[in-house]
């Protein structure tokens, strides 16, 4: 059955008990190896990388060692670098290689918890070997105080834990709100992770673009009649859509759609919807779902999502990683047309 044409059309349900069944390395990284990450030879500490996590992998598929005196520390690796240096591919790997891990985002781990509880999402996740945090984020203290709470419960109860990010963990919640008051917590957690460093340019070579590539808004149309499955939605009537969508269940959202089409595209204001559309993104990227932007008829004007207050503010990271995942779905959007 084809999708609606239009993703404002679509209002996904996910039953709270199938919500830990997708915490799996998404569509993008179903087929992510060491062997299938090739190291920048320029940068050593890719190979450093890579031979940290699989040496935690060749750990955790041995069964953990327990006495009478004392149980062994559960592991904590986190991965610190910039955007496209590999870190979620190697994380994807880690997952693959131990048997029953959960994977997800950071936001999909807060958003677990609001849909299923604190406690039951803790008990379920305790029943793991590994569990892999991609892009590990503080965006409020409401965030900091349940993640420092959660880690520190599935590491009581013999999880090993496994995280990416683009800031390093003692750093997390700098300029996005008092982060002096929470140090304490903050600080709970960088202790509980030895810290990996990875550098590197973004393979994507988009890391810096903070305006894409854009195509008139009547191509976009054309290219959604003629592709199957494919969207076309007006980008302020998604924005205004999104809001009325569990972040949850953006994956869902999106799933079955063969690509992307958006007409009239302009920053969004408002922090809130900004931040909606960096999930979107995420989980497009995710199941690579290729994503047509349309400007009107003006290409030249070539559009970003997010205005310069935005990427100069707190959340500037997380918008510039939205925005270098998405350039890769325009392209491979362009490319579709250009096929």
């Amino acid at each position: 059955m084809e999708p609606p044409r239009r993703l404002v059309d679509r209002r996904p349900e996910v039953a709270s008990g199938e919500l830990l069944s997708g915490f799996v390395p998404s569509r993008h990284f179903a087929d992510a190896t060491f062997d299938s990450y090739h190291p920048d030879p320029d940068h050593a500490s890719q190979r450093t990388a890579r031979e940290a996590l699989a040496g935690l992998a060749d750990r955790l598929e041995r069964p953990a060692r327990r006495s009478w005196f004392r149980r062994e520390e559960p592991a904590a690796v986190y991965l610190d670098g910039g955007f496209g240096v590999g870190k979620t591919h190697l994380l994807a790997a880690l997952a693959h290689r131990v048997p029953g891990s959960a994977f997800g985002s950071f936001v999909e781990y807060t958003h677990l918890v609001g849909a299923l509880g604190f406690a039951p999402t803790v008990a379920a996740l305790s029943e793991r070997r590994l569990v892999c945090i991609d892009e590990f984020e503080l965006d409020d203290p409401g965030d900091t105080l349940l993640m420092s709470r959660m880690l520190r419960e599935l590491s009581d109860a013999g999880v090993a834990l496994a995280a990416t990010s683009n800031t390093l963990p003692e750093q997390l919640g700098e300029g996005r709100f008092a982060a002096e008051d929470f140090l304490r917590e903050i600080q709970a957690m960088a202790d509980r992770f030895d810290v990996v460093r990875i550098d590197g340019p973004d393979y994507r070579h988009r890391g810096a673009a903070t305006r894409l590539a854009a195509v008139p808004d009547d191509a976009v149309r054309a290219a959604a009649d003629r592709t199957p499955g494919a969207t076309c939605d007006e980008f302020a009537a998604l924005v205004a859509h999104l809001r009325t969508v569990h972040p949850s269940r953006y994956g869902a959202l999106v799933d079955g759609v063969t690509s992307v089409g958006l007409t009239g595209v302009g920053p969004a204001h408002d922090q809130a919807d900004a931040l909606r559309l960096v999930a979107l993104v995420d989980r497009l990227y995710e199941g690579d779902v290729p994503v047509l932007l349309g400007a009107g008829d003006d290409v030249d004007d070539a559009p970003t999502l997010f205005d310069d207050a935005m990427l100069r503010g707190g959340y500037r990271k997380k918008y510039l990683r939205a925005l270098s995942r998405l350039g890769a779905l325009v392209e491979d959007g362009r490319e579709r047309i250009a096929g």
